[in-house]
């Protein structure tokens, strides 16, 4: 299931923009995420994960995308209940099997 956001997606997309367009008028993209972070109410951490994020999507940057992310968790979920399946059924043969031979000898 996935968690919600504090914040809506146009403030994230809104402040990723401002960093992008205000980082020629600082020292350093973090300057920038810190001037307007603070502006936004958030935490520079938080906005310096979502720039870094839509660096990656946008290919500035390597990383699994975001799209690849979550096809990533989405297989090893299927992949957690094909093996819990998998166990389920070796369990209900192994007593199956062991049910059929005490009915066979005598």
């Amino acid at each position: 299931m996935a968690r919600s956001s504090r914040y809506p997606p146009e403030v994230r997309e809104r402040a990723v923009r401002m960093v992008f367009n205000q980082e020629g008028e600082h020292e350093s993209q973090w300057a920038a995420i810190c001037s307007i972070s603070d502006k936004l109410g958030m935490t520079s951490e938080t906005l310096r994960r979502w720039v870094r994020q839509t660096e990656t999507d946008e290919g500035r940057r390597a990383g699994l995308t975001t799209d690849e992310r979550g096809r990533l968790n989405e297989l090893e979920r299927e992949n957690r209940e094909l093996r819990r399946a998998n166990d389920i059924l070796k369990s209900a043969a192994a007593f199956f099997g062991a049910e059929l031979d005490r009915r066979q000898r005598p």
